[in-house]
């Protein structure tokens, strides 16, 4: 996303936050210190993420440093930061402002601590990361491991009970609902959980199990258990999951549209 985007975004966000605070009095504390406050989308964010995920332990000024420090060396954490607002934005209609998932939607930001979780999981302080997963559980009830990966303008909506294991993959423009798992099947180690390619739409309560591939542009019914393999943009249900026809659009993550059409005599 190139600067002058950026900066229309922080704009945006700021000028929606302001008259907030001009219409609610009585939230314009929360409103200046969370987003009026900070001169950059990244330091907005890392207070957020901050003040959600304190501790007795950890205070919020130490996990800003460590925020503030995950976005100067790894640049691509804000550039994915604004791709999931934006997902946000264009998925999600009770999503009316830009504001709201920076605020408000806790889908967004437990994603955006996971990516910080990711960072120092990567730079081997496997303590902080884990330390971060606990802490992204126990606020957020969403548990991804932190050597997950997860792609830009990801969208997890209402969120609650989502689980990602250590080994998944989530490509580019993945949305899914609350209840979600992304998990093995035993204990063996090694690379053990779903890979979910770009444009994949998984909706409410869905079981993705063991090391298997959900194919591009696929779509994964509520409630459905999938234990193979899914084409791409191919829709299946049940349990265990089969096919039921195709999708209706290249990437369904992207229309949110969770009906589906079974196959009659072949078609």
């Amino acid at each position: 996303m190139d600067t002058s985007k950026r900066d229309r975004l922080w704009e945006q966000i700021r000028e929606e936050t302001a008259e907030g605070a001009w219409r609610e009095p009585m939230l314009s504390s929360f409103l200046y210190s969370s987003i009026l406050n900070h001169k950059t989308f990244e330091a907005a964010l890392g207070f957020q993420l901050a003040s959600k995920l304190e501790s007795v332990t950890l205070p919020a000024m130490t996990l800003r440093d460590l925020i503030e420090e995950a976005y100067d060396t790894e640049a691509r954490l804000a550039e994915y930061a604004r791709a999931d607002l934006l997902a946000v934005h264009e998925r999600d209609p009770a999503c009316r402002k830009y504001a709201q998932p920076l605020l408000y939607f806790k889908g967004y930001l437990s994603i955006q601590a996971q990516r910080v979780a990711n960072h120092y999981w990567h730079q081997d302080r496997m303590h902080l990361a884990l330390f971060l997963q606990s802490r992204i559980s126990d606020v957020f009830g969403v548990d991804i491991h932190p050597a997950a990966s997860l792609g830009k303008g990801f969208f997890i909506d209402h969120a609650t009970g989502v689980v990602i294991g250590e080994t998944a993959v989530v490509e580019e423009n993945v949305s899914m609902l609350h209840g979600v798992t992304l998990g093995g099947t035993g204990k063996e180690r090694g690379d053990r959980h779903p890979k979910i390619r770009k444009g994949v739409l998984i909706s409410t309560g869905a079981r993705i199990l063991g090391n298997i591939e959900v194919g591009e542009g696929a779509k994964v019914a509520a409630c459905a258990v999938v234990l193979e393999d899914v084409p791409p943009h191919t829709t299946v249900a049940g349990i265990p999951a089969r096919p039921v026809g195709a999708t209706a659009h290249a990437q369904p993550s992207l229309e949110m549209d969770h009906k589906f059409r079974r196959e009659k005599n072949g078609e």
